[in-house]
């Protein structure tokens, strides 16, 4: 913990509440449902989590049970999300993860584990499907004279836990840059049907509505100061497999540029996380289209790099996940960026009607993908979870072209990604328009199963494994039965048994 900056509690109310974080946790109780802030490792409550792990831990001790329902924009951190699943404090988490203490425990059926759309969490929140929620715990940059709520670093649900939750528990963390005040676009007029109205964003960087969270004063219990960083994840070195897929997607934007599909500006873009996505951003910040705008759902460093560089002029997104190095750059030059990024509710920033109506170009990783088109973002081998489909499916169901990207294979080349039939779908062949590897792309748009089969095969499949997917391929072909998506059923369910080692032409 750094030095605390109690100047970012300038409400009168705010600071007759002031407590410390074992006081706060007090206020929640066992089966309460949660509303926590976080996203991607930023903005989550930094002191408050840990001081609810030593009450988990001391019900333990008397032999009770203490657990909670964990709801969240996405992931959070080790000191969240690990350590309360480490003392087995969560009952139900959603709506993404991908920390590996939890992981384990949701496939050990340890823990129960909603994966979700994440636009659709708050409509869901709101019709009740998980329930009442209990407690909002959020932290923000700061509370105003007049009681608003100024967002930190990441925004996700934080609006709807507010709204929704009998009681609401601040952390203030003076970490976070003060500059932040006035960077983000809470939007208000969201409601269920019949009363939606259209969403009035057009261009990403339109602001719809204010910088700060309402909530009434009576709502909030307990206000806790903090001075902690954001969970921080260092990108790996860009290698050479992520450069190949970075060219190939450069090499495919110029294409659709040169046929008149998209105008020299692009669209606006979207990217999942890693190291991929990082290599790809910067072979656009050294490409010829420009000026670029993004409509996103997390700021990571290739894009702060590109809006330092002038190739992005805009971003609008949910949250950030920086690098330590990127953090202290954003944290430096804030008043730099400020006014080109927008940060919204994830609902909004990932929301269909939006990402159709600015004909959003996304690019997503994937675990694999089968020789038809349809893609596992999810599971391994079928049954276990690895972290989550995050808003992956929001974009690529609503994308002008939905690109999946990866290398052809995993595990040091022993497993191929590109299979006769995914293990676990979650977009399938009718939501995925361009399947990219480092062997090279397939652009799957206009073509029927049998030719989508052949150019996976073709252009995106390891050397090593092309020949066992064409044969399988041409026997699937070649049966009696229906041969309009063909499939040997028997051969293509055991494929991930079969040739989990690089070369493998017979059974293992």
């Amino acid at each position: 913990m750094h030095e605390i900056d109690s100047s970012r509690i300038e409400s009168k109310a705010a600071l007759q509440l002031l407590m410390s974080p074992q006081e706060a946790a007090e206020f929640i109780s066992s089966g309460d449902n949660v509303g926590m802030s976080g996203f991607t490792g930023s903005g989550h409550p930094k002191a408050v989590p840990t001081a609810i792990v030593d009450r988990v831990s001391e019900a333990t001790a008397r032999g009770e049970h203490f657990r909670l329902g964990v709801w969240t924009g996405a992931s959070t951190a080790p000191e969240l999300d690990g350590a309360l699943a480490a003392v087995d404090g969560i009952d139900l988490r959603m709506p993404y993860q991908s920390d590996p203490v939890s992981r384990a425990k949701i496939n050990a059926g340890q823990l129960d584990y909603m994966d979700l759309h994440l636009s659709h969490v708050a409509q869901m929140v709101w019709e009740g499907f998980f329930g009442h929620l209990d407690v909002a715990l959020v932290e923000v940059a700061g509370i105003t004279a007049d009681d608003e709520l100024i967002p930190s670093s990441s925004v996700g649900n934080n609006k709807t836990w507010i709204d929704m939750a009998d009681r609401v528990i601040l952390e203030v963390n003076s970490w976070q840059p003060r500059e932040l005040e006035g960077m983000h676009d809470i939007y208000y007029g969201t409601a269920l049907p019949p009363n939606r109205k259209p969403i009035q964003i057009t261009h990403p960087g339109d602001r719809i509505g204010v910088p700060y969270f309402h909530c009434p004063r009576e709502k909030i219990i307990a206000v806790v100061e903090t001075n902690a960083p954001d969970r921080n994840t260092d990108f790996k070195p860009v290698d050479e497999t992520s450069k190949l897929i970075a060219g190939h997607v450069l090499d495919f934007l110029s294409h659709e540029v040169r046929r008149g599909r998209l105008p020299a500006t692009l669209l606006p873009l979207q990217s999942g996380v890693g190291n991929v996505a990082n290599a790809v951003l910067a072979g656009l910040d050294e490409g010829p289209f420009r000026p670029l705008t993004a409509y996103t759902e997390v700021i990571q460093d290739g894009m702060l790099q590109m809006l330092r560089s002038g190739t992005l002029s805009s971003i609008s997104a949910t949250a950030f996940s920086l690098s330590a190095a990127a953090a202290k750059d954003f944290g430096d030059n804030i008043t730099d960026y400020r006014d080109r990024i927008v940060l919204r509710p994830q609902e909004i920033s990932n929301h269909p009607e939006v990402i159709r109506r600015l004909g959003c170009l996304t690019m997503n990783g994937m675990i694999e993908a089968d020789i038809y088109g349809n893609v596992n973002s999810t599971h391994v081998m079928g049954s276990s979870i690895q972290n989550g489909i995050g808003g992956s499916g929001d974009f690529a169901r609503n994308a002008y072209i939905a690109m999946f990207l990866s290398p052809s294979t995993a595990h040091h080349g022993t497993i191929s990604c590109l299979v006769p039939m995914v293990s676990h779908v979650d977009h399938t062949e009718h939501d995925v328009h361009v399947i990219i590897t480092e062997q090279g792309v397939a652009d799957l748009r206009g073509l029927p199963p049998r030719r989508r089969a052949q150019k996976i095969i073709d252009n995106c499949a390891h050397p090593d494994f092309r020949a066992a997917l064409q044969d399988y391929f041409d026997r699937a072909m070649s049966g009696q039965s229906g041969k309009h998506t063909p499939h040997l059923l028997d051969e293509a369910l055991s494929w991930h048994v079969r040739y989990m080692h690089q070369g493998t032409m017979r059974p293992v």
